[in-house]
């Protein structure tokens, strides 16, 4: 399982969440969401799944590491879009040996074990499979090889990717079974109730504070 994340860095990190709670507040929130994230992760790993945190920038690995702790695997990001980025990432994973691979976002407050190992047992059937959000994206995608097209000339960001990328795997004639709609976090609408009371009112900016 492959999980994309960046370094706990203010300023760096849900830019546009920031926009309009604050540096310090928007880091605490992403940091909340990643942490949430990787506790579902390794209760699939528990199952066996093999994790693999990639991270950016690419000199992160130390900070990244403390943060998130001991267990998975840390490589860095890919240089490039996050089309490019994935796509080294699912192509190392297979050449090393994996025969399914699923990635997931690390801005879901609703993600769940469950949902991760049906993403999994849904690829023994099928060939990929998509988790849809709710802004147009996608928060999960799993594959069991690799499928031509679906991270080149991708709109990344935009309300097409899910349709383009799902046009794609039909083009190659893969047809992806599809998970739940859920919603990642990008704006301040985003987040869960409490969170943002939660977020504003500790008093600490720095992570580890």
């Amino acid at each position: 399982m492959l999980v994309f994340v960046r370094a706990p860095q203010p300023g760096r990190v849900k830019t546009r969440l920031a926009a309009a709670i604050g540096d310090g507040a928007a880091l605490r929130v992403y940091m909340r969401l990643a942490e949430h994230t990787l506790a579902q992760v390794r209760a699939v790993a528990a199952d066996g799944v093999a994790v693999r945190v990639h991270y950016a920038p690419p000199d992160a690995g130390d900070a990244v590491r403390v943060w998130l702790g001991e267990g998975p695997r840390y490589l860095p990001q890919a240089e490039g879009d996050l089309g490019v980025r994935m796509k080294d990432a699912f192509a190392r994973a297979f050449a090393e040996g994996a025969e399914r691979v699923v990635i997931v976002g690390s801005d879901l407050p609703e993600v769940s074990a469950s949902l991760l190992r049906r993403a999994f047992e849904l690829l023994d059937a099928h060939p990929a499979v998509v988790g849809p959000a709710r802004d147009g994206g996608y928060y999960l995608l799993g594959l069991r090889g690799m499928i031509e097209g679906i991270f080149q000339e991708i709109e990344w960001s935009t309300a097409s990717v899910l349709g383009t990328t799902v046009e794609r795997m039909r083009a190659a004639a893969t047809e992806p079974a599809l998970l739940e709609v859920l919603a990642d976090v990008d704006t301040v609408d985003d987040l869960p109730p409490g969170w943002l009371d939660q977020a504003s009112s500790d008093p600490a900016d720095q992570p580890g504070a």
